[in-house]
């Protein structure tokens, strides 16, 4: 019946931790910008297309 005492307060004393950490991340702005993670996938598409293009360019030109 011990055990249950000690993983409760370990558990507990966990919970605290992360909750202050998450406290702490709020307040220094982690979660602010929610613009850029829906457009940056439209992004980087394009930024392979013209990475692979460019390629194509220099192996046609070395040729």
């Amino acid at each position: 019946m011990s055990v249950i005492y000690v993983l409760l307060a370990i558990s507990i004393s966990v919970a605290i931790v992360f909750f202050i950490a998450f406290v702490i991340s709020v307040r220094q702005g982690q979660y602010d910008d929610a613009y850029t993670p829906s457009v940056r996938m439209l992004f980087e598409d394009e930024l392979v297309d013209q990475s692979s293009e460019n390629n194509n360019q220099n192996k046609s030109q070395t040729e």
